[in-house]
């Protein structure tokens, strides 16, 4: 079967903080989204294609899988989420306010001596066939 055609299995989902700035959230979003995609254990089954426009120009790396932003209330729904997918075994990364001002390692640091059930999520961002995720998602709403 051509590769283009073939059913999707997988989808990416973020979850955000609907709290939090959203100038903070894309900040996140991206760390999350760049993290997700540098440790998961097979780029294959992320479908990354180039898209190419009329005048051969290259759009490179474009997922075919789905990308869905969902809306959660808050850090406790976020840490709820993420409990789950421990669970499930679903690959995610997580973003939490400790990870913001200062240096990397003031933030790791930071991160270090936190509690994690004090951490204040911004967002999680998650890869896994699309059945076991939306188990885990479907009391999110979309983002608006």
């Amino acid at each position: 079967m051509d590769a283009s055609l073939r059913p999707f299995t997988h989808k990416f989902v973020a979850v955000l903080n609907k709290k939090i700035p959203v100038s903070l959230l894309m900040n996140a979003l991206g760390h999350m989204t760049a993290g997700l995609t540098a440790s998961y254990p097979s780029i294959i089954e992320m479908r990354f294609d180039s898209y190419i426009d009329y005048d051969g120009g290259n759009h490179k790396s474009i997922s075919d899988n789905p990308f869905i932003i969902l809306a959660a209330d808050n850090s406790n729904k976020i840490r709820t989420l993420r409990n789950g997918l421990i669970e499930k075994n679903i690959h995610f990364v997580d973003f939490t306010s400790t990870m913001t001002v200062g240096t990397y390692l003031e933030q790791q640091q930071r991160t270090k001596e936190t509690p994690e059930i004090e951490l204040e999520y911004y967002g999680i961002c998650l890869f896994g066939e699309i059945d076991k995720v939306n188990e885990l998602t479907r009391k999110f709403s979309l983002w608006r």
